[in-house]
């Protein structure tokens, strides 16, 4: 410890057990007390506050490595008096700290409302100040937020629930927000009419049914309804399972059900509906047979006609020609539903007078026309007239195209259509539809066999005139053009093209006779008769007729014949474009085959060659064939490789077994010569084996191991490689060249045809 001894004018500290403060020697005694009490703790130094006597430095302690005292004044002394306190301070300072982060986190609000209580006191300043100067009226003043603001400074939690009356004029509203709304479940006819016990029950029983009556993809057909009652003679309820389509749509299957059975659907899952034929099924039975039978005798189009008074309310309009095919117990087919949504009503007034409607449509209302129904041939009918606007062309662009297909989209179906030939009433209804639709969308009905679209859109188009937009399996898309104009107009068109013939008429008539006047002046005064008919209508009559039978007669063969001729014209370029083509890539190839062949140097064979008699010969030849070890040729053929493997084998042995895979036999010799003048062997027999041919070579009595086993004459295995790809595809490259000349030849000979009966028909004519 530091032992402090302080007198009036020095400071002097001695190291000792005690810490001891003695200003005077009275005092010594209590401080002797005061240090016992705090033994453990330093104490503050007092300084003598006396204004006639002048503060000496003090001296500080030192460490041991400085030679001199440390005097300094004393206020720059550290007071280490109470140290127990400095963990304290620390505790505080940490408390302040996380007072600190905790208002950066929580009380960012208090320092937003300092800041706008200063911009509200600029803003009340500047309106103080206009107020002085311009004399203005009073304005709105921000006193009543200042003293808000004022009010709720330290309470962030009370200002964040103010009410909107306290609000800031720049806040903004809450937003609204508007929950979706479950759409209501329409009642089904069963809901309505039958109790509840009842139909409770009712489906209760329905749920236990495992026996159903298939609805194939024609929908619900007189079958499937006799089916149905035949069901109903021993059950009250009768089970139905949906095909596509109308799987798909299920409510509409329920409509159609009860419309043409009279029941009642009291249960419907997935693709099954439960018909319940309802209480007074034994009355509706001894009527329904009269009805069926007279729907039997009438036409298949009445039978369209007729609605049953149980689907008064969903049955649309149907047209008033089937008049005749209504029974007891039937409504007039003039009925026009006033329920339903504005699309179906406009689609339904739309499509009236087209024809009747098609009742087993498989998707939402409403209710399209059945092209079936209509009649196949219509007296009297043709193609209509058609005339385009001026500077316009009847072709449609592609973004046209595009964009009459997308109109189609949301359009309704119009027709639904299940026969391929036979379509003028069809045709006949599309012009009508015209003159209030750009567009005629047609469906095409499901299960009706040998239905071909693409017979029905040529039909359609020979028949209307119409321009194709679409057709697949599922609808046909007819356009009706630029120039199509409506009937009334087409009329119009028509009867002013009358007048205008009329109006060439007379001027023709009085041009003759103005002409016979003159010829009449002109041999009375007896001048020369030479009267032109340049620029009159006779003219053009002359004309129209010289050219009028040409047209007719050889318009379409000299139309095919150019188009057959320009089509070979055409061919014969794309041909010549290849044969070009081709004769540049053998050039290539060419080029690169010779540098190959030119760095390929084969060594000439050695004449003076070893003597070896037949008996040698056929035993080295029976050795080689008994060989295992052979030295396979591949597509590179002889390279420095097979060399060095060459030596190799005759470092062993005094024959080696070479193979090749070359079938032609001039090939195999060319192969056999070249190496036996390589090496400098001697070439003992060529053997015909399963995997090719064997090239057997004897290494000669007086052989020697070469000093350089690189053959530097030879190319090396990646240039063999190389040279035997180029010699591949130079091959491949004549052979189509050849193709290439033999299809030009083909197509000049028949060009020269064509070219002549050209000129044979131009003469004729």
């Amino acid at each position: 410890m530091l032992f402090l001894s302080l007198h009036p004018h020095h400071l002097s500290l001695h190291s000792s057990i005690h810490i001891s403060l003695s200003l005077s020697p009275t005092n010594n005694n209590n401080n002797n007390n005061n240090n016992n009490n705090n033994l453990n703790y330093p104490i503050s130094l007092p300084i003598p506050k006396d204004s006639n006597s002048t503060i000496a430095p003090m001296k500080a302690p030192t460490p041991p490595w400085m030679k001199g005292p440390l005097l300094l004044q004393p206020h720059e002394i550290l007071d280490f008096s109470k140290t127990h306190k400095r963990f304290n301070r620390r505790h505080v300072a940490d408390e302040e700290k996380q007072k600190l982060s905790d208002k950066a986190l929580v009380g960012k609000e208090v320092r937003g409302k300092k800041a706008m209580k200063r911009i509200a006191q600029k803003v009340e300043k500047l309106h103080s100040t206009e107020k002085t100067q311009l004399g203005t009226e009073k304005v709105e003043n921000f006193e009543g937020y200042l003293e808000k603001l004022n009010e709720n400074d330290d309470d962030s939690s009370s200002s964040r629930r103010r009410s909107s009356r306290e609000r800031m004029p720049w806040e903004r509203d809450e937003k609204i927000v508007f929950l979706r709304m479950k759409k209501e479940k329409a009642l089904t006819a069963a809901e309505l009419n039958l109790d509840k016990v009842l139909l409770q029950k009712l489906r209760d029983e329905a749920a236990k049914m495992r026996k159903w009556v298939k609805v194939m993809k024609a929908g619900v057909t007189q079958d499937v309804v006799d089916e149905i009652r035949r069901i109903w003679t021993k059950n009250e309820l009768a089970m139905i399972k949906f095909d596509i389509p109308l799987c798909r749509n299920m409510d509409r299957a329920r409509e159609i059900v009860e419309t043409k059975t009279g029941g009642l659907v009291v249960q419907s899952k997935k693709d099954f509906l439960v018909v319940y034929r309802g209480c007074n099924h034994q009355l509706n039975s001894k009527g329904s047979p009269k009805i069926y039978i007279r729907s039997q005798r009438t036409k298949p189009s009445d039978l369209y006609g007729a609605k049953s008074d149980n689907s008064t309310s969903d049955m649309p309009s149907l047209n008033a020609d089937h008049k005749d095919s209504i029974s007891t117990g039937m409504q007039d087919t003039n009925y026009r539903s006033v329920s339903g949504s504005l699309y179906e009503r406009e689609t339904d007034r739309l499509l009236d007078g087209l024809g009747p409607r098609f009742i087993d449509w498989w998707m939402h209302k409403p209710l399209p026309v059945d092209a079936d129904l209509l009649p196949e041939v219509v007296p009297g009918f043709k193609p209509p007239f058609r005339l385009c606007p001026p500077y316009e062309s009847v072709k449609l662009a592609d973004s046209e195209l595009t964009y009459l297909r997308k109109l189609a989209h949301p359009l309704p179906t119009h027709f639904v259509l299940g026969r391929n030939r036979g379509l003028q009433g069809l045709a006949t209804s599309i012009l009508k539809l015209w003159e209030k639709s750009l567009i005629a969308k047609i469906a095409i009905k499901y299960g009706v066999p040998n239905t071909d679209n693409e017979t029905m859109a040529e039909e359609l188009k020979r028949l209307t005139g119409g321009i194709l937009l679409l057709r697949n399996k599922f609808y046909i898309l007819l356009y009706r053009g630029k120039d199509f104009l409506p009937k009334k107009v087409a009329a119009l068109v028509e009867e002013r093209e009358l007048e205008l013939k009329s109006c060439q008429f007379h001027e023709e008539t009085a041009r003759t006779r103005a002409i016979e006047a003159i010829e009449s002046i002109s041999s009375i005064a007896e001048l020369p008769q030479e009267t032109s008919i340049s620029g009159t209508f006779t003219e053009f009559k002359n004309i129209q007729t010289e050219l009028g039978d040409i047209k007719k007669v050889n318009g379409n063969s000299n139309i095919q014949l150019e188009a057959e001729i320009c089509r070979l014209e055409k061919e014969l370029k794309e041909e010549h474009r290849k044969a070009f083509i081709v004769n540049k890539k053998i050039e290539r190839s060419a080029m690169k085959l010779s540098k190959l062949n030119a760095a390929w140097k084969p060594s000439e064979k050695d004449a003076d060659l070893e003597v070896m008699t037949d008996e040698e010969r056929e035993s080295f030849r029976r050795i080689g064939l008994r060989m295992d070890a052979c030295l396979v040729l591949g597509r590179r053929g002889i390279f420095d490789g097979v060399m060095e493997g060459l030596h190799q084998h005759w470092k062993h042995r005094e024959v080696v077994k070479v193979i090749t895979m070359q079938r032609l036999f001039k090939q195999v010799i060319d192969t056999a010569q070249l190496l036996e003048a390589e090496s400098g062997g001697i070439l003992v027999s060529i053997q015909k084996l399963k995997e090719g041919h064997a090239i057997i070579i004897y290494r000669g009595k007086n052989y020697k191991r070469p000093s350089n086993k690189v053959s530097k004459n030879l190319l090396t295995k990646r240039e063999a490689l190389r040279r035997s790809l180029e010699m591949q595809r130079i091959g491949s490259l004549k052979f189509f060249a050849h193709q290439r000349q033999q299809a030009i030849s083909d197509l000049k000979l028949k060009l020269a045809d064509l070219q002549q009966r050209k000129e044979i028909e131009l003469g004729e004519f």
